[in-house]
Formats: C-alpha cells, sequence, structure tokens
C-alpha cells in the first residue's frame, strides 16, 4: 500500500514536470498588458487643457490617408461633458481663404484684374484721411498691404457682452474703418485687417451682383465637397451639435468668462463669418492645394508671399499663411480667432493636413501669449509626430 502510494506520488510528479517543461518550452509567455500608447498629439492637447487652461480642443490629422481625430478636456466648463469629435467651431478668419479663393477665381474668368484699383469696382466707397480707393489694389487688400485701418479695433468688440448679440452690416463695419487714418501709404508695409476682407466681399458682390455667402457656397463650398462648413445667415446665433461651448471675457477689464457660443457672428462679414469643423477646414487647405479650386496661375498668385511678422518665418500671400514647421518646411492655412474659439491648422505640399480648435481665445484663461504659441506648437506637433 505505501509503495502504491509512493508510486502514484513519483508519477504524478513526473507528469507535473513534463507539463511545466512543456509549458516552458512549448507555450509562449502571456504579456501583462500596460497602458495604452498615448500619441504626441494626444499628449500636446492634454497639455493644452491642464497647462493652458482651455475647456476643451478637438483636432484632426490627416498625414497621406491616415487619419486621426483626438480631443480633450469638456464640453461644458465646469462640468465633465464628453466633447464631440471634430465638432462644429466658429472658423473666424479662415474666412479670408474662402473670400480671396472667390476673388481669384473671378480674376481666372477675366472679371478683376489683381492690381487694378478697387475704386474700378467700388467707385466712391473707399475714402477717408490719408485713404483713396484709386490708390489700393485688389492684390494689396488681399495681401493686407493696404493700409485701412482694422475696424474690429473700432466697434467695441472688447466689451464682447454689449455687442454678442448685434448685428452689423458691412457697411456698418466698413463706416467705422473709414472714420479713421490710414494707418500707412498702400503697398509700404504689411499690418493685418479684416477691413481688407470686408471689402473683397464687397467688390464679390458687385462683379457677380449675388451675394458673398452665396458665391462662397456655389465656388467653393460645395466644389470642394465640405459637409459640415457654411455661412450663418441673417439672424442666425446658434452653432449646430454637435459641439462644445466657446467661452469668452465679457469685457478686458472684468475678467469675467461668459458662454459664447450663442453669438451674432456678422461682425465678421466675409472676413470671419463662417461656421465649419476642424477636418472640413484641413480637407479645405487639401484641396486649395492640390488645385483643385484654383487655376494654377491664380493658385501661384495666391502663394506670392510677403513678410508676416507675427512669429518668425511667417508670410502671408492672397488669404493664406506660410508657416515654418520644426520638421522642415512650411504649411500653408489661416487660422482664425473669433470670441469663443480658436483654430488653426493647413496643409502641406506634401499631403499633410490638420485642422485644431480649442474653445476660447488665448488669454480668456491665461496668459494670450503662451496660449497662443502652445496652440501653435499642437499643430506643429499634428504635422511632425
Amino acid at each position: 500500500m505505501q509503495r502504491k502510494t509512493t508510486g502514484s506520488k513519483l508519477r504524478a510528479g513526473l507528469l507535473v514536470a513534463m507539463a511545466a517543461g512543456l509549458m516552458s518550452t512549448g507555450v509562449p509567455k502571456v504579456a501583462v498588458a500596460g497602458p495604452p500608447e498615448v500619441s504626441p498629439l494626444q499628449r500636446s492637447i492634454n497639455s493644452l487643457v491642464s497647462k493652458e487652461k482651455f475647456p476643451a480642443v478637438t483636432a484632426w490629422a490627416d498625414k497621406n490617408g491616415h487619419t486621426v481625430s483626438v480631443v480633450a478636456g469638456s464640453a461644458r466648463l465646469g462640468k465633465q461633458v464628453p466633447v464631440p469629435p471634430d465638432g462644429y467651431v466658429r472658423a473666424g478668419s479662415n474666412t479670408k481663404t474662402f473670400t480671396a479663393v472667390v476673388v481669384l477665381q473671378l480674376v481666372a474668368e477675366g472679371k478683376v484684374a489683381l492690381d487694378e484699383p478697387i475704386e474700378t469696382y467700388l467707385p466712391g466707397l473707399v475714402r477717408g484721411e490719408g485713404i483713396d480707393g484709386h490708390d489700393i489694389t485688389v492684390r494689396q487688400l488681399l495681401q493686407h498691404t493696404s493700409g485701412l485701418p482694422n475696424y474690429t479695433e473700432h466697434i467695441g468688440l472688447e466689451n464682447f457682452a454689449k455687442i454678442q448679440h448685434t448685428f452689423f452690416h458691412p457697411h456698418d463695419l466698413l463706416k467705422a474703418a473709414l472714420a479713421h487714418p490710414a494707418k500707412f501709404p498702400p503697398g509700404t508695409k504689411w499690418e493685418y485687417s479684416n477691413t481688407n476682407y470686408v471689402l473683397a466681399g464687397l467688390l464679390v458682390e458687385h462683379v457677380t451682383s449675388r451675394p458673398i455667402q452665396e458665391q462662397i457656397t456655389e465656388r467653393v463650398i460645395k466644389k470642394a465637397g465640405l459637409r459640415h462648413t457654411y455661412w450663418p445667415q441673417p439672424g442666425d446665433q446658434r452653432l449646430p451639435e454637435p459641439h462644445a461651448h466657446g467661452y469668452a471675457l465679457s469685457d478686458t477689464g472684468s475678467g469675467k468668462v461668459i458662454d459664447a457660443t450663442t453669438m451674432d457672428p456678422s461682425w465678421g462679414g466675409a472676413a470671419g463669418q463662417m461656421i465649419s469643423t476642424p477636418s472640413d477646414l484641413a480637407k479645405f487647405a487639401r484641396t486649395l492645394l492640390d488645385g483643385r479650386l484654383l487655376p494654377a496661375q491664380e493658385l501661384a498668385e495666391m502663394r506670392k508671399t510677403v513678410d508676416a511678422p507675427l512669429l518668425p518665418g511667417w508670410r502671408y500671400g492672397l488669404g493664406l499663411f506660410s508657416i515654418p514647421l520644426s520638421c522642415g518646411g512650411v504649411y500653408w492655412g489661416h487660422g482664425g480667432d473669433i470670441d469663443g474659439f480658436e483654430t488653426r491648422g493647413g496643409a502641406t505640399d506634401d499631403g499633410r493636413s490638420v485642422g485644431l480648435a480649442v474653445t476660447a481665445l488665448p488669454g480668456t484663461f491665461g496668459e494670450a501669449e503662451k496660449g497662443a504659441l502652445a496652440v501653435m506648437k499642437s499643430v506643429d506637433t499634428a504635422f511632425c509626430k
């Protein structure tokens, strides 16, 4: 009995040993799963929330057919509400590129000449102290070398809460600008002025006898296949779902933050009224650079740049910035700042495109310059890493 028990134990021990040997030599070890890898872009936009205090960030990138969409933060300030991927945003000054494309299409059609004075198309309209439409060309309007004062400095934007739901007609904006003297003689330097693009919009309307929003829709948005980009009609103050809320300072003195999601964007006009998504803005830049919106000659004119000393290496064409990348080369785009949203991005000649939005202007929750540079760094990360 004892021997039988011992023999049984021995056989059992051998079987265990054999099994252990089989497991160690013939069966791969199971790796212990760690936390999922966080992409450089995700880390970068997370930092925009944690360090720069932007409420939410949404970004979209395409690197030669490989697309990613990432978000960070919360769709509502002070709450934990998921940020919708690639949600709607106010596109702000990205509108300028759309306007410039329409003007250049009219150039290609022989209806507008870039180096013709704006007086030819809008006689008697552009007059003021040191300002004469005979001396300002269409090219100078599109390139911000006209010397025209910037109307956004004179319509009360420093008290956003007061004008948040105010409707502005383009001629109201132009009147506000022309009440002030020229900044410099036309063609002598570069200085950003939204007034240039209000005039460009009026130019389009005069030449086509149709509203600028219709011309942008038919000539650019539909042609580029942008499904989530549009010009809000007069009185439309909403931002479509899905979207994260955008936030602004009620005025420059109080520091009080208000919800700017619902607002009348008419003060942007042909310089900044449109609504879009990060992916549509990136696709627009891609479509433009690929030559699907303009003939080669007009696209080449658009890409003739002058120094735009906002940041080192920045240059400006006709409604288009050229911005250097840390990994070499440049990307072409515009970006937009409007109360509640800042958007940045564009496309490169080698197939990359990026759209990124934060839900407040830099300076709403922290230092303006630091926040703006951090946003640009995230865009660079999306292109380069």
